[in-house]
């Protein structure tokens, strides 16, 4: 994660907008340990970075894809919300809200809805897997197939294009929906004028899935989690049903696939990693290696237990957190989609006396941004007008998210922007600057 504000060709600069981060976790059930270091743990360290905007929201939306239970939906948001400010997030720094909050996001998604590809949907991982389970099982492809569930990369696309992430932290599971969501930006910017940033995917190798009690993934689906606020000895308990091989004490032991190993390593520096694995080969006894577990994972969780059980049992006061998050969510959210609905058409009917209405024959005549990537790994953009003619080029961008400023403020400030960004941007050979100002005009708001 960098802190680093860059302005549009990529120059140190406090004027620009920070660097912005978007995270959730969907409201199903109460987290536990693999929440806490896959997703948790970062995004408050990267809360605490400078010259970063972060966006942390509960998915309650989405969690009515998959859950039907509305208490354990309404309690799963009450403890991801605790978790989260018990773990050290200072909601004075980041904006946290309730998806559910926020109406723009699924009017977003109805506009996403209308320019994704099915056929984009059909790839989509959790929509193959359901597919495959039913003709494994003799049924028809679509059995208890959801709409919701075969929209969904439309939904998290809408989360994320809202807000203007640059960085979204997934798992290597995820990646997939952030491509969508660049698909999706790329088609509507395509369509309509740049109005999306596109957004990265953050992985952190050095984090793996973390196992569960019985070795796979952990998860909620297979029942094999162990609650991350846990009482003391719950958490000793359910440490001690982790499942093992049958090596007895004294005999060496394998750290490659022990999933008591890896959470341990999870949670434990370098020298304490160290330490267990020449322990597991000389053959430490497994109930010894538990306890050990134990008392690392305790060493982390115990000072955040008593904060977290305060704040489940005071839910008024995280409601009003997310009421307050949600106004400052919505003040971003409001004017954008604004801004969308303009671009697309929605638009008031006063509007007609100042302008005439651009047919799709006009619109596709009109000039357009097109951004792509080089074989030097550098992110470039041109302008090009109707006959596809190159009126204006840009420099190599070391990100997207560069690139994309830079177009925004051409649109933004027209050929008044191109004396200041003499060096990223430069007018095609043979293209008059009159031309050149005439295209950049296109693209001007137009008042309603």
């Amino acid at each position: 994660m960098t802190n680093r504000q860059t302005d549009a060709g990529g120059r140190s600069s406090p004027n620009t907008s920070p660097l912005r981060f978007l995270t959730g976790i969907t409201t199903t059930g109460a987290p536990h340990l693999g929440n806490f270091v896959g997703s948790i743990r970062p995004s408050v360290a990267a809360s605490q970075l400078a010259g970063v905007q972060g966006f942390y929201f509960l998915a309650d939306y989405d969690a009515l894809i998959k859950c039907d239970e509305p208490a354990r939906i309404q309690r799963s948001t009450l403890e991801i919300a605790a978790s989260w400010l018990a773990a050290g997030l200072e909601p004075d720094r980041v904006t946290v809200y309730r998806q559910s909050d926020i109406p723009e996001i699924p009017e977003l998604t109805w506009l996403l809805t209308c320019i994704a590809g099915k056929g984009l949907l059909n790839r989509a991982h959790a929509y193959k897997a359901a597919v495959d389970k039913n003709l494994a099982a003799g049924n028809d492809p679509d059995v208890d197939v959801s709409a919701g569930l075969f929209m969904y990369p439309v939904l998290m696309a809408a989360d994320i294009l809202m807000f203007k992430a640059h960085q979204v932290p997934v798992g290597r599971d995820q990646i997939q929906h952030i491509e969508m969501a660049r698909d999706m930006a790329q088609r509507f910017n395509h369509l309509y004028g740049e109005h999306f940033v596109l957004p990265e995917a953050v992985t952190e190798e050095s984090v793996a899935l973390l196992p569960g009690l019985d070795g796979r993934k952990m998860s909620k689906s297979y029942d094999n989690t162990i609650a991350l606020f846990a009482p003391r000895e719950q958490l000793r308990k359910l440490i001690a049903g982790i499942v093992t091989d049958s090596r007895a004490p004294g005999e060496a032991k394998e750290v490659e696939g022990s999933a008591l190993f890896q959470i341990y390593q999870a949670f434990a520096s370098a020298p304490e990693t160290a330490a267990l694995r020449q322990a597991y080969a000389d053959g430490i006894a497994w109930s010894d290696a538990k306890q050990l577990l134990f008392e690392r994972i305790e060493r982390d969780v115990a000072p955040m237990r008593e904060r977290y059980h305060a704040l489940i049992n005071d839910p008024a006061s995280i409601e009003a957190l997310l009421q307050a998050g949600a106004e400052k969510a919505r003040a971003v959210a409001t004017p954008f989609l604004r801004e969308l609905r303009q671009a697309v058409g929605l638009r008031n009917l006063d509007s007609l006396s100042a302008a005439a209405p651009k047919s799709k024959a006009a619109r596709t005549a009109a000039p357009a941004f097109k951004q792509y990537r080089e074989k030097d790994g550098k992110f470039y953009f041109k302008l090009v007008d109707a006959n596809a003619r190159v009126l204006l080029q840009s420099q190599g961008f070391e990100s997207p998210r560069e690139a994309a400023l830079t177009i925004a403020r051409l649109q933004k400030e027209g050929s008044t922007a191109l004396a200041t960004l003499r060096g990223e941007v430069a007018a095609a050979n043979g293209i008059a600057a009159g031309e050149l100002d005439a295209a950049l005009q296109f693209f001007a708001p137009v008042a309603i």
